[in-house]
C-alpha cells in the first residue's frame, strides 16, 4: 500500500508512452498515460474490439479515473476505458503489466477478459477491492499488430480518506526480464521484519533501565516512544500484506509515526533541557490536527507534513544545545541530517532528477535513525556515569583515610585526658558524653574506611565489564551499519544480536554495581531505626567478603580461610539492616585481626587463618555466627570485652567502642550477644579444639 500513493511521483518522471510500445520497455517500465477514451456506465459490449467508440471524451493521465471536469458525483459507478495498442518488440520477447488501483477491475485485449481483479460492481458496497501490488500480471500482445485494450473499472467505495488525491488505476508495462530484474517486495518487508526486531529491542531495554533507575524518567518515555514505534511498523506490514486498502492500518500508520515523532523530539528536548517554548507547543498543535487529517487526506500527505517538521525542529535545537551539551546534541544532529539526507534522495529520485537504484529499499532502517540515536545517547550516558562513579569512589576512599587519621588522633587525645582529668569527672561529664558522641560517628566512619577497600575491589569488575561492553556495542553498531550498507542483512542480524547480549550484560553488571553502592551508602548514612525485611544470609555474606578485600587491600600479604555455613531456611527477618550489619562488620573485622596477630607471632608455619560465619534457624530465634582461630580471650579481661572504651589493641588501632556499641544494638533489637573462647593449647588445624573464640548473635524471628 505504501507504494501504492508514492507511485504517482515515481512514474511522473518517467517517459510517457503512446500507443506503440517499443524497445525502450527492455529498460525501463513505460507508463500507458495517452489518448485514452472513456464512459460512464456498463455494456460489456465496448470490450469487442469492432465496437465504434469515437464518440467517447478523450483524456491522457497516469492514473485512470473519470477526469477531474467531469462531477464528482459521477465518478461512483462503474467506467469503461478503451485505448488502441501496438508493439514492435520482436516475438521472443514477453510483456507483463504491473498495475495499482484503488478499486476493482476487468481487463479485456481485443475482447478477451485477462485479469480480473476483485469484482466489478455498480452497487458501491458490493465492489470488492483488489490491488495486485508488485504482482507481474501478463500482457500477451502480438507483435506488429493493432489491438484494443479495454478495462472495465469500478472505484473503491471507502468513506475515508474523504479526498484522496489519487485514486484509480496506474497501468505500468515492461518486458519479463526487465520486471524480474526489479528489487522484490519481499525484500522491502524483510527489511521492516529487521526493524520490527530492533524495535522490540529497544523497548526492553528502554523498560530495564527504567526499572532499575526509576527515577530517570526519560528511560520510560524511551520506552513509551519504542511502543509507538513498534504499533506503526506492524500498521506498515499490515498493509504490505494485504491486496486490500485498509483505512484502519493506514490511519495506524499515521497515527503512531505522528505519535511517535513527537514524544522523539519530547525527549529530545528533555535531554539536551530546552524549555518548552511556543515553538514546541506549535509542533504538538499541529500533529494533533494533522491526525484528524488522516479522515480527509491521504496518510502519506500527512506523515510526510509532520515528518519533516520534528526533523527540521531536531535540527534547530541540535545546533542550539552545541554549545551547552556538545556530545549529546551531535548524537542527535548526524541522525537527523543522515534522515534529511535520505528523504531528500527518495524525492529526487522520484522526481528523476537524480536516480539512486533501489534507495527506496531503505526506507525502513530511514524510520529507525531517530529512534536508534535516543539507544546511543543512553549508552554514552551510562559510560559517563560508570567513570563518574569510580571518580566518587576514589573520593571516599581519600575522605576515610583522612578520617581514620582523624580518629587516632582523638583517641591518643582522649587517653591523655582522662588521666589527667579523672578527678574532675563529674563536672565533664557533659563534655564526656559529647566526646563520646563523636567517637560513635568515627567509629562508624573507620568501619566505612575498611569497607572502602573491599568496595572498591568488588565494583571494579562490573565496572571494568560495563566499559568494556560499551565501547564494543559502540563498534558493532558501527559495523553493523556497515553490514546493512553492504545489504549484508544476516550478518547484520547477528551483530544485533551480540549487541542485545552485550546491552543485557551492561545491565547485569550495573545492577551488580548499583546494588554494591547502595548497601555501602546504607552503611553510612545515619541511621533511621525503620525495621526491614532483611536477608540476614546475604547481608552476613557480604560483610564478610567487603572486610576482607579491605584488609587484604591494607596487608597485600595477609590470608585467611574463609568459611561459610549458611541456613537456607531462615528467608528475612525484620531489623534494623544499619545496625546488625554494623555488628556483624565489627565481629568479623575482630576476628581477622586476631588470625592475623596469631599468624604474626606464631612460628608454627603450618597455621591456617580462618574465620567462619554461619547462620542457624531455631524455634524463635536465628543466631549468627563468627569464629575465628586466633589466640582467644583470657578470662581476666572477658568480662570487660563490652564495656565502653576498652581494647587489647594499640594505641591508634582501636577505640574500644566497638563490641560496646555491638552489644547495645543487638539488645536494643531485642537479641542478645554472647563471646565462647579457649585459650588452651591444641591442634589449630581443629576448630573445634585449638585456640580460638566465637561470638553468637541471637535475634528474634517475630517481634
Amino acid at each position: 500500500m505504501l507504494l501504492l500513493f508514492i507511485l504517482p511521483l515515481a512514474v511522473a518522471g518517467q517517459s510517457e508512452q503512446s500507443a506503440f510500445l517499443d524497445a525502450d520497455l527492455e529498460n525501463q517500465w513505460g507508463v500507458l498515460v495517452n489518448d485514452w477514451s472513456y464512459h460512464l456506465g456498463d455494456n460489456k459490449e465496448w470490450a469487442n474490439p469492432n465496437f465504434n467508440d469515437s464518440l467517447w471524451p478523450k483524456f491522457s493521465n497516469v492514473i485512470l479515473n473519470v477526469p477531474d471536469s467531469v462531477a464528482k458525483a459521477n465518478k461512483k459507478g462503474i467506467v469503461w476505458f478503451r485505448k488502441k495498442i501496438k508493439t514492435i518488440l520482436p516475438l521472443n520477447q514477453q510483456l507483463v503489466l504491473r498495475i495499482h488501483q484503488t478499486g476493482a477491475s476487468e481487463i479485456y485485449l481485443d475482447g478477451q477478459l485477462i485479469h480480473q481483479l476483485g469484482r466489478v460492481s455498480a452497487a458501491q458496497d458490493s465492489i470488492i477491492y483488489y490491488n495486485p501490488g508488485r504482482d507481474l500480471l501478463s500482457f500477451p500482445l502480438v507483435p506488429q499488430k493493432d489491438q484494443i485494450l479495454a478495462i472495465r473499472y469500478a472505484n473503491d467505495p471507502s468513506q475515508f480518506p474523504v479526498f484522496a488525491s489519487d485514486t484509480g488505476m496506474i497501468l505500468r508495462v515492461a518486458t519479463l526480464s526487465h520486471a524480474n530484474a526489479d528489487p522484490p517486495l519481499l525484500n522491502y518487508k524483510i527489511r521492516y521484519y529487521i526493524v520490527l526486531g530492533v524495535a522490540i529491542f529497544m523497548l526492553i531495554l528502554f523498560l530495564a533501565y527504567f526499572f532499575f533507575f526509576p527515577t530517570e524518567k526519560i528511560n520510560l518515555y524511551f520506552a513509551i516512544s519504542s511502543l509507538f514505534f513498534i504499533l506503526f511498523i506492524i500498521a506498515v506490514l499490515i498493509s504490505l500484506n494485504t491486496h486490500q486498502r485498509p483505512f484502519l492500518a493506514e490511519f495506524g500508520v499515521g497515527f503512531f509515526l505522528t505519535s511517535q515523532a513527537l514524544l522523539i523530539l519530547f525527549c529530545i528536548y528533555k535531554i539536551l533541557k530546552q524549555r518548552f517554548g511556543i515553538l514546541f507547543w506549535s509542533v504538538a498543535v499541529i500533529a494533533g490536527l494533522l491526525i484528524i487529517l488522516l479522515f480527509l487526506f491521504d496518510y502519506l500527505l500527512i506523515t510526510q507534513i509532520i515528518g519533516t517538521i520534528v526533523l527540521l525542529e531536531i535540527l534547530r535545537i541540535s545546533i542550539k544545545s552545541l554549545k551547552t551539551d556538545r556530545r549529546a546534541a551531535l548524537i542527535f544532529l548526524v541522525f537527523c541530517v543522515i534522515n534529511i539526507a535520505f528523504w531528500i534522495g527518495i524525492i529526487l529520485d522520484q522526481l528523476s532528477v537524480i536516480t539512486f537504484p533501489s534507495l527506496w529499499l531503505y526506507q525502513p532502517f530511514a524510520f529507525l535513525l531517530m529512534p536508534l540515536s535516543l539507544a546511543i545517547y543512553l549508552g554514552y550516558t551510562f559510560g559517563n556515569r560508570s567513570k563518574s562513579l569510580i571518580n566518587k569512589l576514589k573520593e571516599v576512599e581519600l575522605l576515610s583515610e583522612e578520617n581514620h587519621r582523624i580518629l587516632s588522633t582523638q583517641n591518643e587525645t582522649l587517653e591523655m585526658q582522662v588521666k589527667e582529668r579523672t578527678s574532675a569527672l563529674n563536672t565533664s561529664l557533659e563534655n564526656l558524653k559529647a566526646t563520646q558522641s563523636q567517637l560513635i560517628q568515627a567509629e562508624k566512619m573507620a568501619s566505612l574506611g575498611e569497607l572502602t577497600a573491599g568496595i572498591a575491589h568488588e565494583i571494579q569488575n562490573p565496572l571494568n565489564f560495563v566499559n568494556n561492553f560499551s565501547e564494543v556495542s559502540n563498534e558493532l553498531l558501527a559495523e553493523m551499519n556497515l553490514e546493512l550498507n553492504k545489504g549484508a542483512i544476516e550478518e547484520a542480524k547477528a551483530i544485533s544480536e551480540d549487541i542485545k547480549q552485550n546491552l543485557e550484560k551492561i545491565a547485569h553488571h550495573g545492577k551488580r554495581a548499583d546494588g554494591i553502592v547502595k548497601g555501602m551508602l546504607q552503611h553510612s548514612q545515619k541511621n533511621t531505626g525503620e525495621k526491614e525485611f532483611t536477608d540476614i544470609n546475604k547481608l552476613a555474606d557480604e560483610y564478610l567478603r567487603l572486610a576482607y578485600h579491605g584488609l587484604r587491600a591494607k596487608d597485600k600479604s595477609f590470608n585467611a580461610t574463609l568459611e561459610t555455613d549458611y541456613d537456607d531456611s531462615i528467608g528475612k527477618i525484620e531489623i534494623v539492616p544499619q545496625d546488625i550489619g554494623r555488628v556483624v562488620l565489627n565481629l568479623i573485622t575482630n576476628a581477622f585481626y586476631a588470625v592475623n596477630e596469631r599468624k604474626n607471632e606464631s612460628n608454627d608455619k603450618d597455621f591456617k587463618p580462618t574465620v567462619s560465619v554461619s547462620t542457624k534457624k531455631g524455634k524463635e530465634k536465628i543466631q549468627i555466627s563468627v569464629k575465628d582461630n586466633g589466640n582467644g580471650i583470657p578470662k581476666n579481661i572477658l568480662d570487660k570485652i563490652f564495656q565502653p572504651f576498652f581494647t587489647t589493641k594499640p594505641t591508634g588501632q582501636g577505640t574500644g567502642l566497638g563490641l560496646s556499641l555491638s552489644y547495645d544494638i543487638v539488645k536494643a533489637n531485642g537479641g542478645e550477644l554472647k563471646v565462647e573462647t579457649k585459650v588452651d593449647e591444641g591442634n589449630p588445624d581443629d576448630f573445634g579444639k585449638g585456640k580460638g573464640t566465637e561470638f553468637i548473635i541471637s535475634l528474634p524471628i517475630k517481634r
